[in-house]
């Protein structure tokens, strides 16, 4: 024992003999029930302990515990300015809520945010605004080799499994997407029971399979028909990978796994539901392909796509190459970004791989366009949308509709705790104990998050009238700005560094995409 644990000791005894004899003595018992814990406490750390701190600096090492305890609730709302959080500022953050509440979400007195500093995204008004068409306010999906193409609105559910989210979260959601006329992914975990509230669904196939597969993990085409023919579903996405983890797969946590859910993905109870890093489906850019063409032909031509994190941009070239190749176009193309949000992902993945949405639109946008096929295939962005801009900029680098998540949980009542991997979240949300889940109203919710969704999409088509443009369509990569790190505005994309139809397949090739194009090198 060390010279400051004795003393420690010897001082904390003296005190707690005169507490408890003061106790006794006055009939005080509040104190000498304090005092007899705070001396268990002391000897407990001190003779037993083996955590350093407390065996150091016993009971004492406690009060620092519980202060870190709720370290991030404090940071949260006390400390932190309206735009310095992560991944949600207070700004955004209340801007969500109050526009799903219909509460007045005006800014008073000017913006609180920096417009000098570096990477500020701006865009450029019209001396003459206009008004957005109605026919503009939505987007047909389906390539000439789809029978059943789907009008999507601007702005959408993202994917986000029964399983991950509870079961009154996942009604909320597709009765919101009922009242907002707008599609609601199911996320990789199957259709379940609260998908089928009369909301548009993208049924999403991830590497597990789950809702069509056969008790060996296989794929079952009969069991993929069935429930890809409801009238419910409107598109069928294949999950390549997420951008808060690319290459790792799902993770479901045997925590949050009930009968129920096991028995939606033909899954066990007793352990995690770990989907593979690698679907199944794509083997090879070509057996991807192929699938796609099937999958259309079992679902009686609705569209069929998949999604992906931009990673090895070669990869994403021999896809397309595929596509040339094969004859056979994917409808749509969701691109995930890596600040896409998940509810369990190691921190390495969620920090350190994919690219941004921003990069990844640009990207994907570009390499369409110059194989010839960007007339065919939709763009679809996911990945952090908030606000009308979020909207605008994603569909200004090349995206035709844009997927939402995590602010989709926010109008819902999330409170950014970031506890969804515990299943202890305080929303009723991102868990499973029924008796969280049960304190969330379904019926209530789903007014909310279409309240969100509206007001988003209204703010959108403001702010692009207000460009003097009244067809998103329209929208180009040159019209945001971004100021550079000498305090430049200039175009996130030049005009001039953009590809043209087809220019990827004529002598007409950049310099700058040969390596990638004819080398495959990235």
């Amino acid at each position: 024992m060390t010279l400051m644990q004795r003393v420690l000791l010897f001082v904390s005894t003296v005190g707690n003999l005169a507490a408890a004899t003061i106790a006794v003595v006055f009939d005080i018992y509040f104190l000498l029930i304090i005092t007899l814990a705070y001396s268990a406490i002391g000897l407990y750390d001190v003779l037993l302990n083996r955590h350093t701190i407390t065996t150091l600096y016993p009971v004492v090492a406690h009060i620092r515990f519980i202060l870190e305890s709720f370290h991030d609730e404090i940071h949260q709302y006390f400390i932190a300015s309206n735009t310095e959080e992560r991944p949600f500022s207070r700004e955004q953050r209340n801007t969500v809520y109050r526009r799903a509440k219909r509460l007045n979400d005006a800014k008073a007195f000017g913006t609180e945010r920096d417009l000098y500093e570096e990477n500020y995204l701006s865009i450029e008004h019209s001396i003459y605004p206009t008004e957005v068409t109605e026919r503009a306010k939505r987007h047909l999906i389906g390539s000439s080799q789809c029978t059943k193409p789907y009008s999507a609105s601007r702005l959408n559910t993202s994917a986000m499994s029964f399983g991950s989210l509870s079961a009154n979260a996942i009604s909320a959601l597709n009765q919101a997407a009922k009242l907002g006329g707008y599609y609601h992914n199911t996320g990789e975990g199957g259709i379940s029971p609260y998908h089928q509230h009369g909301g548009d669904l993208v049924w999403q196939i991830g590497s597990g399979l789950f809702g069509c597969r056969t008790q060996d993990g296989e794929f079952d085409a009969e069991m993929f028909q069935a429930s890809a023919s409801q009238d419910a579903v409107k598109m069928v996405e294949i999950k390549l990978s997420q951008g808060a983890k690319p290459g790792h797969g799902g993770v479901l946590p045997k925590e949050k796994i009930t009968e129920e859910i096991a028995a939606v993905r033909l899954i066990a109870t007793d352990q995690d539901c770990v989907s593979p890093a690698r679907h199944p489906l794509a083997s090879s850019p070509e057996a991807l392909m192929k699938y796609i063409a099937h999958l259309r032909e079992l679902s009686g031509g609705k569209p069929v796509g998949f999604k992906l994190c931009l990673g090895k941009r070669s990869e994403f070239i021999q896809l397309v190459k595929a596509m040339l190749s094969t004859g056979v176009l994917p409808d749509f193309i969701t691109v995930d970004g890596a600040e896409g949000g998940t509810g369990a992902a190691p921190v390495e993945f969620s920090n350190r791989l994919g690219y941004p949405i921003a990069e990844g639109i640009a990207f994907v946008n570009q390499v369409l366009m110059g194989a010839g096929l960007r007339s065919e295939i939709s763009v679809i962005a996911s990945g952090k949308t908030a606000t009308g801009f979020d909207i605008l900029s994603k569909l200004a680098l090349g995206a035709d509709v844009v997927n939402a998540a995590r602010t989709m949980m926010l109008a819902m009542g999330c409170i950014q705790s970031q506890s969804c991997h515990t299943n202890l979240c305080p929303t009723g949300i991102a868990t499973q104990d029924p008796v969280r889940s049960r304190a969330l109203n379904p019926a209530s919710k789903a007014v909310r998050i279409a309240n969100f969704q509206a007001a988003s999409c209204e703010n959108f088509f403001h702010l692009i009238g207000a460009m003097g443009i009244n067809d998103p369509a329209k929208l180009k990569p040159w019209m945001v700005k971004r100021r550079n790190g000498d305090g430049i505005i200039s175009d996130c994309i030049e005009a001039d560094e953009l590809l043209s139809e087809g220019q990827l397949l004529s002598d007409d090739m950049p310099e700058r995409w040969r390596k990638l194009w004819i080398d495959e090198v990235a």
